[in-house]
């Protein structure tokens, strides 16, 4: 990989969401199965906004990212009603796998309360691995579109 490749990887890309009650335990603490669902909101946005989504690779390409192993740190508890925002890399991009590296920051006090990563690998519709088609590589490395990110609204969840 090139060092302009190196560096557009590293380019994070940022979501806004807002913990929901139903997210949460009984003290108000997030569950911790909830952080691996953002991570996948926070990679389906970095697709979003170079162009694509997965249903175009499904649909167009017959190519399925399918997660095989995830990793997630909890640094702090993370509250109803917080905004967090997901911040979502590239990691790696190989012929036939990538990774995607993770934080999640709590919006109010800058505190990272997860970080992680999530490795897939890309196969055709009947499970058999193959090569990313090379367009969809070429739009994971590209810039994100110009876009700001939304405020999250007080009365309503974020995405």
């Amino acid at each position: 990989m090139s060092p302009d490749e190196q560096d557009e990887m590293n380019e994070w890309h940022e979501a806004l969401l807002r913990v929901r009650y139903a997210e949460t335990d009984k003290m108000g603490v997030v569950y911790h199965a909830n952080y691996l669902v953002w991570f996948e909101i926070g990679r389906t946005e970095f697709c979003r906004a170079r162009g694509f989504s997965y249903r175009d690779m499904e649909e167009n390409e017959n190519a399925f990212l399918v997660v095989a192993e995830s990793y997630c740190r909890y640094k702090a508890p993370a509250y109803y009603d917080d905004v967090l925002m997901v911040r979502t890399h590239i990691t790696e991009l190989r012929r036939r796998s990538l990774r995607f590296g993770y934080e999640i920051v709590r919006e109010s006090d800058g505190v990272v309360i997860a970080e992680g990563e999530t490795g897939h690998v890309v196969t055709d519709a009947n499970g058999r691995v193959r090569s990313m088609p090379p367009s969809f590589a070429e739009l994971l490395l590209a810039p994100p579109a110009e876009t700001e990110l939304e405020p999250v609204p007080e009365d309503e969840a974020p995405l």
